[in-house]
């Protein structure tokens, strides 16, 4: 399999409110970047779909090294908690109704797909895709005002 590094981001003023998401997928010396945004989100939806948007953008089974500065992301996915939610018919371990169930369900069937490695980055630091899918969700968080 190929192996793809992606970041991603999410932005959103006020929660909910206008978002933007973006990703960059890197594969040898080939570089894409995409980005989007909703009048009415908050700022997890846009997360998730950052990284929704650049698995489905992937042509073949991969291992993707995934990059996010979302813990909410990282660790949902690397724990194994979003799996557990789902199981339990999206209810959480305390009981309460897990958030963004319909994103949940899109990003772990695409996890049966790809082989997805998580990282955790900090955010607005010195990662320069990091830095750059934040200026990109930004950019279309603003134009959704």
């Amino acid at each position: 399999m190929k192996t793809v590094t992606i970041y991603t981001d999410g932005a959103c003023s006020e929660n909910p409110g206008p978002g933007g998401w973006a990703c960059i997928l890197q594969y040898g010396n080939l570089k894409k970047e995409m980005s989007g945004g909703e009048k009415s989100t908050t700022n997890n939806r846009m997360e998730l779909t950052a990284v929704i948007s650049a698995l489905e953008a992937l042509k073949e089974p991969c291992i993707v090294e995934l990059y996010s500065d979302s813990k909410y992301v990282i660790d949902s996915y690397s724990k194994g908690w979003a799996k557990s939610w789902r199981a339990k018919g999206w209810i959480k371990s305390d009981k309460k109704p897990a958030l963004n169930p319909d994103l949940w369900e899109r990003l772990l069937d695409l996890g049966e797909k790809h082989e997805i490695h998580c990282h955790w980055v900090k955010g607005h630091a010195d990662n320069e895709f990091n830095n750059r899918c934040d200026e990109l969700a930004v950019m279309r968080r603003d134009e959704g005002r």
